[in-house]
């Protein structure tokens, strides 16, 4: 699903891009607010969403991903309130500035669960902490780093 989001590009300039959503599943064990809060941190930690980024209105994310207005609204509260996005009376919603502090910890938060995952997957099949610590080694070794810092 794609969600339009304006985002700012210098001084009076604004260009329309879109942004993928994957789909919401409705059948899910996880509500849909849930779902959607989750794609877009992981948006704003990916970069996909930076600081100053706008949002489509409520009503025009209920909308694109044909949901009720009442949980868009309830996804844009609960973001706002984590302090990832800030609404501007009369302007719309928007990404906030601090985000970018954020994007780190979420990005790291992300990571941790998915290792936690791991974690628990290796218990379940019986291999040491040795022998998962080695495999991520190797696994990180093949791998080229992403960031200049990383270097």
């Amino acid at each position: 699903m794609r969600v339009l989001v304006r985002q700012h590009g210098g001084p009076g300039a604004a260009q329309w891009y879109s942004a993928m959503f994957t789909p919401i599943d409705p059948k899910s064990a996880v509500p849909i607010y849930l779902q959607i809060i989750e794609q877009i941190r992981r948006q704003v930690a990916a970069g996909v969403l930076a600081p100053g980024d706008q949002l489509p209105s409520v009503r025009e994310l209920a909308q694109q991903l044909l949901i009720n207005p009442n949980t868009a609204a309830r996804v844009y509260r609960d973001l706002e309130r984590e302090g990832l996005l800030e609404t501007r009376r009369g302007q719309g919603t928007y990404v906030a500035a601090r985000a970018s502090a954020l994007a780190e910890s979420e990005r790291k938060r992300l990571v941790a669960a998915r290792l936690e995952e791991a974690a628990a997957e290796a218990r379940a099949f019986g291999i040491s902490h040795e022998a998962v610590l080695q495999l991520f080694r190797d696994i990180l070794a093949r791998r080229r780093p992403a960031r200049k810092e990383e270097r």
